[in-house]
């Protein structure tokens, strides 16, 4: 079984589906995207996170 990578930095994630950083965080303030983060900057993202929310696959949609 290949595993794949799971998590993204914010500027994979910008470039792959091209979202911005202000919509990524406001999907993390908003509890729908989970992020690692050093401090207060968000170095990491969940990229089946990023794709639920794209797909309208969340509990507020």
């Amino acid at each position: 079984m290949a595993l794949m990578k799971t998590w993204y930095t914010p500027e994979e994630i910008e470039g792959q589906f091209g979202i911005g950083r202000g919509r990524l965080t406001q999907w993390v303030e908003e509890g729908l995207v989970r992020v690692e983060r050093e401090g207060k900057k968000i170095c990491k993202v969940n990229v089946d996170d990023v794709r639920l929310v794209l797909q309208g696959n969340t509990p507020k949609s």
